[in-house]
C-alpha cells in the first residue's frame, strides 16, 4: 500500500513516530517518509538513526500542527498521513489547559483542513482510552479531536480525502508510561501503587503500529477503531517488574480512573465486533453506502469494553516476557 508513496507522520519523533518509521521501511519503499514534529533535537537524534544516506526516502520536517502555513507546506502530495502529534501528560495538560487545546483540538481541526485541501487520500488519528467518558482534560482534548476528525469525512465533499481514528490504552515502554517508572523506583526497594485494585489495558509498541497499518489500509473512512487487547491488574504488574519489592500504596491522582475504558456503554448502538477487534460506526447518512465492512455482529446493547471485565488478561509471566523484549 505505501510503496511510491508520501507518507506523512505528525508527532513522528515521539515513542509511536519512531517504531513507525521502523516498521514502515523495513516492509514497504515509499518515496517519501516524512516527519513532522517541533522538536530540532528529537529529529537529529532521529537522524542519526534513520539516516537519508541510508534511507533516500526519510525527509524532516520542523513544525507544529497549530501552523496552518507549515501544514499547508508540509501536506503538498501526501498520500498518506498518520496523526500522532498531541499533548499526551495528564499533569501538564490539566496544568496548561489552552496549550493541551490548541496543540490536541485546534490542531486537529487544522490538520483535518489542511489534509482536504492538499487532497491528502487517508487520514488516521490516534486516540485513547482516556478519550472514552473522559475525566481529565487530556482525554476530553482527544475526545474532541476524535470527534472533529470522524465529521472531517462529512466536510470533504466530492473529494477524495477519508478520515478514521485508532483508540488503545497503555503501550509497554513508552514514554510517561508507569513501567519505566517502576523499574527505576525498583532500584529504592519500594514502588508507590496508586490503588491495588487498579487495572490497565496494555500493547506493545510494535502491536500498535501494526494495527494502526492495517486500519489505514482496511479504512472506508469514519470508523473509530478499537483492537482487543489484554488487560492486567498494577499489583500483578509491580509484581512482574519487582517481585523482591516493598509497595506503599499513595492514593489515585488527580484525573485518573480506577479502571479504564475504551468503549463506554452508550457507544454500544453502533459498535461492531470483529475477531480481533471493534468498530465504532459513525452516524452518517451515507455511512452504509461508504462501508464495506462484512462478517461483524453488534454487540449487547449494555455492552462496555472496561479494563477490569476484559475477560483477556495479562499474567505475571507474560508480563515479565514482554519487559525483557524492552
Amino acid at each position: 500500500m505505501l510503496d511510491g508513496k508520501l507518507v506523512l507522520i505528525t508527532g513522528g519523533t515521539g515513542s509511536f513516530g519512531k517504531k513507525c518509521t521502523e516498521i514502515i521501511l523495513k516492509r514497504y519503499k515509499p518515496k517519501k517518509l516524512i516527519i513532522f514534529s517541533r522538536d530540532e533535537l528529537k529529529q537529529w537524534e532521529m537522524a542519526q538513526q534513520f539516516p537519508d544516506s541510508k534511507y533516500d526516502c526519510m525527509r524532516y520536517f520542523i513544525g507544529d500542527v497549530r501552523d496552518t502555513e507549515r501544514l499547508n507546506r508540509a501536506f503538498q502530495g501526501v498520500d498518506y498521513l498518520i496523526h500522532a502529534a498531541a499533548i499526551k501528560q495528564v499533569p501538564a495538560a490539566e496544568y496548561n489547559p489552552f496549550e493541551a487545546v490548541k496543540t490536541n483540538i485546534l490542531g486537529a481541526q487544522n490538520v483535518i483542513n489542511v489534509a482536504i485541501d492538499q487532497g491528502v487520500r487517508r487520514v488516521i488519528a490516534l486516540s485513547t482510552d482516556k478519550a472514552a467518558n473522559p475525566i481529565n482534560l487530556y482525554g476530553a482534548t482527544k475526545l474532541c479531536s476524535d470527534k472533529l476528525f470522524i465529521a472531517g469525512n462529512a466536510y470533504v465533499g466530492h473529494d477524495q480525502t477519508a478520515f478514521s481514528v485508532v483508540r488503545y490504552g497503555n503501550v509497554v515502554g513508552s514514554r510517561g508510561s508507569v513501567i519505566p517508572y517502576f523499574m527505576k523506583q525498583r532500584e529504592t526497594g519500594c514502588l508507590t501503587i496508586t490503588d491495588p485494585r487498579m487495572t490497565r489495558f496494555w500493547i506493545t509498541l510494535e502491536q500498535g503500529v501494526d494495527f494502526v497499518l492495517w486500519c489505514l489500509e482496511h479504512m472506508c473512512g469514519g470508523e473509530l477503531f478499537v483492537p482487543k487487547i489484554p488487560s492486567m491488574n498494577l499489583m500483578d504488574l509491580a509484581a512482574a517488574i519487582a517481585p523482591d519489592c516493598e509497595t506503599k500504596v499513595i492514593g489515585i491522582r488527580a484525573g485518573e480512573k480506577l479502571h479504564e475504558l475504551m468503549i463506554p456503554k452508550d457507544e454500544a448502538r453502533k459498535t461492531i465486533e470483529y475477531d480481533k477487534f471493534y468498530v465504532l460506526q459513525p452516524d452518517f447518512r451515507f455511512w452504509q453506502q461508504r462501508c464495506t465492512w462484512n462478517g461483524g455482529q453488534p454487540v449487547a446493547d449494555d455492552f462496555e469494553y472496561r479494563s477490569d471485565n476484559n475477560p483477556w488478561r495479562l499474567s505475571v509471566v507474560e508480563m515479565k516476557a514482554l519487559i525483557k523484549e524492552l
